[in-house]
């Protein structure tokens, strides 16, 4: 398949997803000239704002692949993604994203990113959700105890 055939395939179940009641976003996962993954928005209908298209395709990727690394795969998107979405991708290592719609494309649909873009450009002291640190040495025993872990998994 092609690049613009697995975009396709993204619009494709953003589009049959707002007929299932969720959100016009939809995401495949490409390894090796192959769908691993799709995903649709289910924020709404799964009650989770953690639900985007797609994180909901790198988990499913990643139970797919029996792994958390997504090295070596490609996203395609029906849309930008959002600042988690981006994180998520490159949490899971995925090689490229190939989006369609913008952000701003869909902030003119009503879904606006443009609140944690800004957020993220504030010194922290500054913005609308307050990060009040409780420092004490104790705090960092579960570091303590990975760095001391002989059979952990980094990532």
């Amino acid at each position: 398949m092609t690049d613009e055939e697995f975009m396709d395939e993204a619009v494709r179940i953003a589009v049959q997803n707002v007929g299932e009641g969720g959100g016009p976003f939809g995401a495949v996962i490409v390894k090796d000239g192959q769908i691993v993954a799709r995903g649709v928005n289910r924020v709404t209908v799964n009650l989770d704002p953690t639900a985007h298209a797609e994180v909901q395709a790198i988990r499913a990727a990643c139970r797919a692949l029996g792994s958390f690394s997504l090295e070596g795969c490609v996203l395609y998107t029906s849309c930008e993604p959002c600042p988690m979405c981006l994180s998520a991708v490159y949490w899971a290592r995925i090689d490229r994203i190939f989006y369609a719609c913008t952000r701003d494309d869909a902030e003119r649909a009503g879904f606006s990113d443009r609140l944690i873009y800004d957020e993220l450009r504030k010194d922290i002291s500054e913005r609308i959700v307050r990060e009040i640190r409780i420092e004490d040495d104790r705090f960092l025993d579960p570091f303590r105890e990975w760095d001391n872990k002989s059979d952990r998994t980094d990532y």
